[in-house]
């Protein structure tokens, strides 16, 4: 999730590209760079590793000239963050910016390199940028050239692309990742998002997927990746600048909800493709000598990191058959775990910077273990840290609370859990092939439930006043119930508990009467019925159900006050769709109490200290 903008006009370039990415910032803070054409035709290009504020000390000393120009903050995905990853890339006279991910960077790069290109860094960005250049050496105009560049490109990507060969002339390309063209007088802009451009222009076209612009300062030309021409009438932007940056929401917090299927894509991207039977990621995640070196695996995390670790558990040990224990990050170092060579230590991590997980780490390298370090941040003391990493790519998330992270973290445990099994022979290609299908569903599953949202927030406004919640689930989807309970907590200050539905029994039914509301997770798997029994144990003491389901029987719509219908998926990521509407419920509660919502009272984004 990378921050992109690009100008052609009469101004001067470089003060509108600086002003566009420090209202993309969020987008990403790895490293920052910009490109022009200066009046003498020459592409002039500078880079800065870190934030936005080194790019502009750079340009302080060495400004640009020019009155065409793109710009990129990165968040990085291939290659850690550094001067020499920071986009733009440049081959020849070409230069490029990208969102994104290319799956197939692996056959691209051995092909390039096969034909005799000198590639100067990790990113698959730069692959892009010596597409097109030999596209440029084979006669093409450089629209046709990026046309015909992104042709052979997978994946999930927007870019932005100028060269010396027409230095009137900015062409962009998408699929999947977000691009808006904005159009002035005389002058026109390429933004990743709207905040970028709005103090410039009102008027603005969305790029759709498949497609291609050619921008000058004269106009933009549309055309489909195969050539089509396109037409497309723009649209008036009544947001104001602060509504921008939450793309039109009240909310960061909602926003990020809303965020969830692409960074799921952007998460599997380049590790498993539709059809396919195999899972592959960028480096070997596990100890030399393979599964056979894991005698077990000890998770550790903190908050919610902590949470998907218990569900990541239930994936690994049904489908690798290997233990798994997960510990609080907190706790682990001062229990005296015993660890050896054979131990596996899986350290999540949003942030990677988390002072607990990190000294947890350093227990498990002291006396040997494997390290390895899920986290979205690349480059992170835990990245580091860790012998191998398996990242997230959700993006920063602005609200303190976390939502598409915790979503990509159980998909990073989905995938890995696979390639695992696979890898000791426990599955089979067309098991793998069965176990991939629904996670590629999951995008469209995300937008069905945005789409019964009116219903939800009805639900919310009739509990709003409670002072209590219980949340109960069974099985893999217990941890979704700590889960609900976790949000709806943090932002809006109610106190709840989650627990597992067979444990109520076990003290939490003393606390159920008719002011208590109780959100049930019961998915279509072989714990039905039992939970059924639970929700008639809360019902004969007039608890007021709120039950999620995929599986709304005769009899649950008699026993629930309400019911969150979601999509059916397999049983391991029904947590995934369970945890979607828990967010919504949560939000919309904490909305109508008008608690801060994105700054919760006393919490902190990152735990830095013990």
């Amino acid at each position: 999730m990378c921050g992109i903008i690009g100008y052609v006009g009469p101004s001067p370039a470089y003060p509108i590209l600086l002003d566009g990415l420090s209202r993309l910032e969020y987008r990403g803070y790895d490293s920052a760079g910009v490109a022009t054409i200066v009046d003498s035709g020459k592409l002039e290009v500078r880079r800065a590793k870190g934030k936005l504020e080194n790019l502009r000390l750079l340009l302080a000393d060495s400004p640009l000239e020019g009155h065409i120009g793109m710009g990129h903050t990165r968040w990085a995905t291939h290659g850690r963050p550094s001067e020499e990853n920071a986009h733009p890339h440049r081959a020849g006279p070409v230069a490029v910016i990208h969102n994104g991910i290319v799956e197939n960077f692996i056959d691209l790069r051995s092909e390039l390199l096969a034909r005799g290109h000198k590639l100067r860094s990790e990113t698959d960005t730069e692959l892009i940028s010596h597409l097109i250049e030999e596209k440029l050496k084979a006669g093409r105009g450089l629209t046709e050239a990026v046309r015909e560049a992104v042709m052979r490109i997978r994946g999930s990507f927007s870019i932005v692309v100028m060269s010396e060969t027409e230095p009137d002339k900015l062409v962009a390309a998408k699929t999947a990742t977000p691009l808006v063209l904005g159009l002035g007088d005389a002058e026109n802009f390429i933004a990743s998002d709207i905040p970028a451009i709005l103090q410039h222009t009102r008027r603005a076209m969305v790029l759709e997927d498949g497609e291609l612009a050619e921008v000058t300062a004269n106009g933009v030309r549309l055309m489909k990746f195969d050539g089509t021409p396109v037409t497309r009438v723009p649209r008036q932007i009544e947001w104001d600048a602060a509504a921008a940056t939450r793309g039109g929401f009240r909310h960061y917090l909602r926003k990020e909800i809303n965020d969830q299927p692409q960074a799921w894509i952007d998460t599997m991207a380049g590790r498993a493709v539709a059809g396919s039977s195999s899972v592959h990621f960028e480096s070997d995640l596990l100890p030399t000598g393979g599964p056979a070196a894991i005698g077990r695996i000890v998770m550790v995390g903190a908050g919610a990191s902590w949470i998907t670790s218990q569900i990541g558990k239930f994936m690994i040990e049904e489908l690798a058959g290997i233990p798994v224990e997960v510990d609080y990050a907190s706790e682990f170092r001062y229990r005296r775990p015993p660890i050896d060579d054979r131990t596996m230590i899986i350290a999540v991590s949003q942030s990677g910077e988390t002072a607990d997980t990190l000294a947890a780490m350093e227990e498990g390298r002291s006396q040997g273990a494997h390290l390895l370090a899920i986290t979205n941040t690349v480059d992170s003391s835990i990245a580091r840290k860790a012998n191998a990493q398996l990242y997230t790519r959700c993006g920063p998330e602005t609200s303190v609370t976390t939502t598409k992270c915790f979503l990509t973290q159980l998909e990073a445990y989905y995938l890995f859990a696979i390639q695992l099994a696979a890898r000791m022979g426990r599955l089979t290609d067309p098991e793998v092939e069965k176990l991939l299908q629904p996670a590629f569903a999951i995008p469209g599953d995300l937008k069905a439930i945005f789409a019964i949202e009116p219903a939800i927030q009805q639900i919310a406004r009739k509990f709003a006043s409670a002072t209590d919640f219980l949340f109960l689930g069974r099985g893999i989807n217990y941890p979704v119930a700590l889960e609900g309970a976790l949000k709806l907590k943090e932002i809006s200050y109610i106190h709840a508990e989650g627990y597992s539905a067979g444990e109520m029994k076990h003290g939490p039914i003393a606390l159920i009467d008719e002011k208590m509301p109780v959100v049930v997770i019961i998915p279509n798997d072989d714990l039905f019925e039992k939970s059924m029994s639970n929700l008639k144990e809360v019902e004969s003491r007039n608890g007021r159900i709120i039950a999620v389901t995929n599986h709304a029987t005769d009899e649950l719509r008699r026993v629930a006050a309400e019911i969150i219908e979601v999509p059916e998926t397999n049983r391991m990521l029904t947590p995934v769709l369970m945890t979607v509407p828990l967010q919504l419920l949560a939000y919309h509660i904490a909305a109508e109490r008008g608690t801060d919502v994105d700054q919760p009272r006393n919490l902190a984004k990152s735990v830095t200290v013990e």
